[in-house]
């Protein structure tokens, strides 16, 4: 019997409006389109150090030791934590959504002694708090998320840095849904080691991580630093302390391996590189401010616009992200019904939640290149249109109209 043959991949048009991943740029796509280069040809060598120039830019930082990993956004954070924690390490945890309960997931298996700051979904910590957890735990890591998906909430993070400096704790942060969309302002914080993605306000696809690292933590990680055998020379030293547990996200040797030194670690992944770097050029064309300022009228636009159909914002207006929020679903409505309503007739994608949220909030992202005028007055049309389909009461053209209110 044979098998009918398969077809050239030619997925349905959507419009991505979760949290994420987003429609890449078609600038970002075309680049990924340019031919393959060795690895260590001069042109590519070239690219590597633009693109670490750029995402300085980005991470608004002067660290040199800034980067990409290669996988998707979760790389940089097992890259980050499995070079920072050593087994037995203390490492305190701010946990106030699914994504810091994957730090702790990560932090377990590389045989941290963990001690957790726990708190509602949809809540932030006060920087009392943390220091609170600090001198009660003593820990040597300290790692957050600064803008959680899951609850759409933004951790303040001005002071954290030098808070953890004070008690010589190494600092840590994932950006993945806030890097191009909100400040990253990691010279400001004084955070040790920050990494985001590609696929949300960056406007590119997933798989590559962005990562900046300062001069203290490259300290600390070079002391752990091990040449694999078949690339070590006499002039290579290894560090003082336990070597590194992964060997693909050892930040040492991906650190020689963008450095003059060029160490071979493994093969750089030569599209997402092109990928990550047209992101970045975008987001600097743009200009910082302009950018942020964009994700944020998009939000209050949206935000607006929930709010005239009387559905109800979740989480707390002082710490809400600018770029995914929150929304109730309505008691008796079907919320996995709407979500299918808005996919079929619209093409266009909200997001579901997770943990203590599911089935009872809806995200949605105004994120990178979908954060513009007429895809957030699409969404909006199309959730009222879903919501009066499931017998929801919603008042006809409201939101709309209050969206359109928050442009010039």
């Amino acid at each position: 019997m044979s098998r009918p043959p398969f077809l050239q991949i030619d997925p349905p048009q959507r419009l991505l409006m979760g949290p994420g991943p987003i429609n890449a740029h078609p600038r970002v796509l075309r680049a990924m389109s340019a031919d393959m280069l060795g690895q260590f040809d001069p042109e590519m060598t070239f690219y590597m150090n633009e693109t670490m120039a750029l995402y300085r830019q980005v991470f608004m930082t002067e660290n040199r030791w800034t980067f990409l990993v290669d996988g998707t956004a979760r790389a940089g954070i097992e890259a980050a934590l499995a070079s920072l924690i050593e087994p037995g390490a203390l490492t305190l945890i701010l946990r106030t959504g699914r994504f810091g309960l994957l730090l702790s997931e990560i932090a377990e298996r590389l045989g941290a002694d963990i001690r957790v700051l726990d708190l509602p979904w949809g809540e932030t910590a006060t920087p009392d708090q943390i220091e609170e957890a600090i001198k009660q735990h003593r820990p040597r890591v300290f790692a957050c998320i600064h803008g959680d998906t899951s609850t759409t909430m933004a951790q303040p993070l001005d002071g954290i840095g030098e808070l953890c400096r004070r008690y010589d704790v190494l600092s840590y942060a994932d950006v993945t849904a806030t890097l191009g969309g909100m400040p990253v302002r990691t010279d400001q914080w004084g955070i040790d080691v920050i990494s985001g993605g590609l696929q949300k306000c960056m406007g590119g696809p997933p798989g590559s991580a962005p990562i900046t690292i300062s001069d203290r933590a490259a300290d600390f990680i070079m002391s752990r630093r091990h040449v694999e055998a078949g690339i070590r020379s006499s002039s290579q030293t290894d560090g003082s302390r336990i070597r590194i547990a992964s060997n693909y996200f050892d930040l040492a040797m991906i650190m020689d391996y963008w450095s003059e030194k060029r160490l071979n670690h493994h093969t750089e992944a030569t599209s997402m590189l092109y990928a990550a770097r047209e992101a970045a050029c975008i987001v600097l064309e743009e200009g910082l401010e302009n950018r942020f300022a964009r994700h944020t009228q998009a939000s209050t636009a949206l935000i607006a616009g929930l709010r005239a159909m009387n559905l109800e914002i979740f989480g707390q207006d002082a710490h809400r992200m600018t770029n995914v929020t929150g929304v109730w679903i309505p008691e008796n409505i079907n919320g996995e019904a709407v979500r299918t309503r808005m996919r079929e007739d619209f093409g266009i994608e909200i997001g579901t939640a997770f943990g203590p949220l599911a089935g009872r909030i809806w995200r949605i992202g105004t994120m990178g290149y979908n954060a513009v005028k007429h895809k957030v007055l699409l969404t909006l049309g199309a959730l009222e249109a879903a919501l009066a389909a499931e017998g929801y009461p919603v008042p006809r053209g409201a939101a709309v109209d209050a969206a359109l209110a928050c442009w010039p």
